[in-house]
Order: C-alpha cells, then sequence, then structure tokens
C-alpha cells in the first residue's frame, strides 16, 4: 500500500513559512500586494478566487479583487491589466481563467508584466524555465515539486514520465525534472503503446485531463505516482487522473484527489508572489 503525498501538510508548511517572512516585513513596515481579476461569473473560477483571498489573508498580503462583468471587453480588461502594471503597490497580477470566449486569453496573459506574471503564464517567464535561469514557475508544477522535496523523494537519476504537454502543467514539469537531472520522457493520450513507458517509470506523472485515465497494469511496482488531474467519474465525484484503488496497491508513493496537487498550486502562488515582491524592491 502506497504511502500517501498529502498536499494539505505540505502546503501549510509552504504557507507557515511565508507567513513568517511577511511577519517581518510587516515589523518594517512594508505591505505585499496580489490582485485577482475574475471575468464573468464561472462558479469554479469564483472557489478558485475565493480560495486565493483567503490564502493571501493567512500569508499576510493584502488581496485586491476586480469582478468583472462577463461582457467585458478585451480592450477593457487590459486597460485594467495596464493599470495594475503601473501601480508600484501591486506585486502580483493574475488574472482567472478561462475568460469568456469573446477574449482573447493569450492576449491577456500578454499584457501581464513579466515581473508581476505570478501565474508564470507569459511566453517571457515560461521560456526562461527552458533554459533554466527563472523567476517565477508555474504553480502546479513548482507544486509538484515541493512535494517530492518535502517527502525526500530524489529525482536524479530516475525514469521520469509526464502525460501532458499543456503549457501549463505538461511542458514546465518536464523541464523542472530534468534540471534535477531526472530522465525526463514527455507522453500524451496520442502517445503509441503508452503503458509501453508508463510501467518504466520511476516517477510518473499524470496531467492528462481525463477521469481514472492511468490504471494499475500502466504503473510499475513502486512507482512515485503524482496525480495532476482534478474531474468528475460517472458518479459526479472528484477525482484525479489515477484510478487511485487499484494503483496504489503497486505504487510506493501516491497523491490523492482532493488533497494532494491541488493545495499546493495556491502556496506556490502565495511563493511567487512574495518572490516579485523582492524582485521589485531589492
Amino acid at each position: 500500500m502506497a504511502q500517501l503525498i498529502d498536499g494539505k501538510i505540505v502546503s501549510q508548511s509552504v504557507k507557515d513559512r511565508i507567513r513568517d517572512e511577511v511577519a517581518v516585513l510587516k515589523e518594517n513596515g512594508k505591505q505585499i500586494t496580489l490582485a485577482v481579476i475574475i471575468v464573468g461569473d464561472d462558479p469554479a473560477s469564483r472557489v478558485y478566487v475565493n480560495n486565493k483571498k483567503k490564502a493571501c489573508e493567512y500569508v499576510g498580503f493584502r488581496s485586491l479583487e476586480y469582478a468583472l462583468p462577463a461582457e467585458t471587453t478585451q480592450e477593457e480588461l487590459i486597460a485594467l491589466i495596464e493599470e495594475l502594471n503601473a501601480r508600484d503597490d501591486v506585486n502580483g497580477i493574475l488574472c482567472q481563467l478561462p475568460v469568456p470566449k469573446h477574449i482573447d486569453d493569450k492576449a491577456v496573459i500578454a499584457a501581464i508584466s513579466v515581473e508581476k506574471d505570478v501565474d508564470a503564464f507569459s511566453s517571457f517567464n515560461v521560456g526562461k524555465i527552458m533554459i533554466g535561469d527563472y523567476d517565477f514557475l508555474p504553480c502546479t508544477p513548482a507544486g509538484v515539486m515541493e512535494m517530492l522535496h518535502y517527502y525526500d523523494i530524489a529525482v536524479e537519476g530516475k525514469n521520469c514520465v509526464v502525460i501532458g504537454r499543456s503549457n501549463i502543467v505538461g511542458k514546465p514539469m518536464s523541464m523542472l525534472l530534468l534540471h534535477e537531472n531526472g530522465t525526463v520522457t514527455m507522453t500524451h493520450s496520442r502517445t503509441k503503446d503508452l503503458a509501453s513507458f508508463t510501467k518504466e517509470a520511476d516517477i510518473l506523472v499524470a496531467a492528462v485531463g481525463r477521469a481514472k485515465f492511468v490504471t494499475a497494469d500502466m504503473v510499475g511496482d513502486g512507482a512515485v505516482v503524482i496525480d495532476v488531474g482534478m474531474n468528475r467519474d460517472e458518479n459526479g465525484k472528484l477525482c484525479g487522473d489515477v484510478d487511485f484503488d487499484s494503483v496504489r496497491e503497486k505504487c510506493s508513493y501516491i497523491t490523492p484527489v482532493p488533497g494532494g496537487v491541488g493545495p499546493m498550486t495556491i502556496a506556490m502562488l502565495m511563493q511567487n508572489t512574495l518572490k516579485a515582491y523582492h524582485i521589485q524592491n531589492d
């Protein structure tokens, strides 16, 4: 039976570390501010934004919320971003995705100053990850690495397989594992004989976006399995990309859904925002 990698415990340790540093900054009259923009009334987006506000409150950041109606134009949204870019009292900016269909999310991401891009979605910040000279990391892959470090799971020399090739998770995840000297194979839903790759993985990261896609016969004995997925099963129950009940019988470590990678994403957003403050003020 695999040991659970508890994202709640790891994320709490990250937030506590940030909270302690912020307390010292506050004693010296400093303030860190994260601006969050939400366009429209998507229920899932509202939950995410509320959770980010709670995390800000916990670590001691000031949070600014800009809730815009769904009919907001792209020009109006980018004008707001440019206004926030110019404000010295705003350290981090994020626009909650998805945005309404009439808005180009790539244009929105590109409009955010690279020094305030705490989601690390811009082409500039993603490119810096490729060469290993980065300031910010996309929050989910960064959270995965933080969990591996917390549980003393070494990456160096390991056969690492990533399922998924998104710009937000799969691609940067592969680069971070590579930077720690893992031997990385990137796969995806159209990879031929996918199981022949996944069964050889010492560390398997599933980020394909399909409920219970990874089954026990796709996993080697003793593997470390990281489930980035967030899906609903046939009964409407929250589940990951991994068939948890069967896979946990074969692997050495596994992340649950919920309670695994999810809590880490917001914790790493807090870490990026703190780093943004230092970049802008040091």
